[in-house]
């Protein structure tokens, strides 16, 4: 199996940063836009589509700014993260998404990220 190269995602997003935090690192908030249902127990977020399940634990947290996964089934090396970047001039809101995808499979993963985002842009109204 080929090894998973890291990639990221800028998208402006028009929003309160708290508003998008609370969408970006709760069960409740994931389940709005990316799976079809979350679950927290003891620490480890289940989530799952279409009646498949995959686990992940959080590895790191800045709260209200960053939040960092790790899918259980993946390698050690590998997360992803949801990352909140204020620029200091325009004050426009970037959600920074980082994540790690066999090498011809990444831009297929960026559209997919690229499409949830959308879902939850909607959800916010942006």
């Amino acid at each position: 199996m080929p090894d998973k190269e890291k990639f990221e995602i800028e998208i402006t997003i028009n929003c309160s940063p708290p508003v998008l935090y609370e969408r970006l690192s709760t069960a409740d908030g994931l389940s709005e836009w990316f799976a079809d249902d979350v679950n927290i127990k003891k620490g480890i977020f289940t989530f799952m589509w279409d009646g498949s399940a995959q686990e992940a634990e959080v590895l790191k947290e800045s709260k209200g700014k960053l939040i960092r996964f790790h899918w259980l089934d993946e390698p050690e090396y590998t997360y992803f993260e949801f990352k909140l970047q204020i620029d200091p001039l325009t004050k426009d809101l970037a959600l920074m998404i980082t994540d790690f995808g066999d090498s011809d499979e990444i831009e297929e993963q960026k559209m997919l990220w690229e499409s949830q985002v959308q879902e939850l842009m909607r959800l916010l109204g942006s």
